[in-house]
This record gives structure tokens, sequence and C-alpha cells, in this order.
């Protein structure tokens, strides 16, 4: 199962990746568009607009910090342990879905399955967090039965 566990963090890491090389791109395109603005015009429209070109850098500024933290968060995880007991870098099977509780990133698809890839501090991490096989819980009016734990 750790082969899963891998493939699953290293899907998460490529899209962190991801996330970070284009906030880079934004945050040098709108420092390329502010430099070049302010060579070609000149009072208000020339303040106009390098304060959007300043509040869409400081936009791509968050997003880019943001990705660092949940680089940091995944750096954290050690996928190559067996557990019996639901933590951060766990794979849970339960009967309403397929969980990898590492970072928020949306379905991933290994080993032929679909995976949800869970923070645990989200509601349905939250509620996974110490589950054992055969454990039940209820989120949102569904309920769930764990039926493996890696």
């Amino acid at each position: 199962m750790s082969k899963l566990k891998e493939e699953l963090y290293n899907m998460c890491i490529d899209i962190v990746q991801k996330r970070i090389n284009e906030a880079k791109l934004a945050i040098n395109d709108a420092q390329d568009a502010a430099e070049e603005e302010s060579k070609s015009s000149a009072g208000d429209k020339y303040e106009t607009a390098r304060e959007m070109m300043q509040q869409e850098s400081d936009r791509n500024q968050a997003q880019l910090n943001e990705a660092n933290k949940l680089m940091v968060a995944l750096s954290k995880i050690s996928y190559s342990s067996t557990v019996e007991q639901a933590d951060a870098g766990s794979v849970i099977e339960t009967s309403n879905g397929n969980f990898f509780l590492a970072i928020s990133a949306g379905s991933l698809v290994a080993g032929g399955k679909t995976f949800f890839a869970v923070s645990p501090a989200s509601p349905i991490g939250a509620k996974l967090i110490g589950r054992k096989i055969g454990d039940e819980f209820s989120l949102n009016d569904r309920a769930y039965r764990v039926e493996k734990v890696s």
C-alpha cells in the first residue's frame, strides 16, 4: 500500500509545485507590466494602472505564500509507514469514498481508484483523524464506514 501512498503524495507535491510556479510567473508578469507601464504613461492614468498591478501582484504573492505553506505541510507527512489509525499521510477507504489525508488538493486517481486529497483541518479530515477499520461516522447527513486504513 505504500506505493499507492507515495503516488498520491507525489501527485499532491506536483499540484502544489504547479501552484508555486504559476504564482511566481504571474508575479514576474505583473512586475514586467508595471515597468512597461511606467515607461509609457503619465499622470492619473499611470497611478491607476500602477495600483491595479500592485493589487494583482499582492494577490499572486498571497497565492504563492499559501502554496508554500502547503508544501511545508506536505514535507511533514510520513507516507511510508503503515498505520492502523488514520493520521496525516493515511489512505482511508470508506463506504462513501476514498481519502488521502494530507492537503486539500481535490480529486486524484491512483491505483484505478479515485481519492479525495483532504486536509486534516477540513470537516471530513477532522472526522477521519483517529479512525480505525470498522469505525462509523456521519457528516452532512451521509454515513461513512471505514473499510481500510493504511
